[in-house]
């Protein structure tokens, strides 16, 4: 079994795992109800996807 011969300096370990980090999520406005979505995605509120009614939301009534 190998091992190495020389032990990993800090800073080569951290640019390493340089591209490990979290990234920001984009988000666009919905062209029909304006609300904030990922882009490429159906929008969960209106569900609408490239103009087009895709999927059918159900509208939940207010008990009074």
């Amino acid at each position: 079994m190998s091992v190495p011969k020389k032990r990993q300096t800090s800073s080569s370990v951290k640019q390493r795992r340089s591209h490990h980090s979290l990234k920001q999520i984009k988000l666009i406005k919905c062209p029909k109800c304006g609300r904030l979505i990922q882009p490429y995605h159906v929008c969960p509120f209106c569900g609408n996807y490239n103009g087009k009614e895709v999927i059918k939301i159900k509208v939940r009534k207010k008990s009074q």
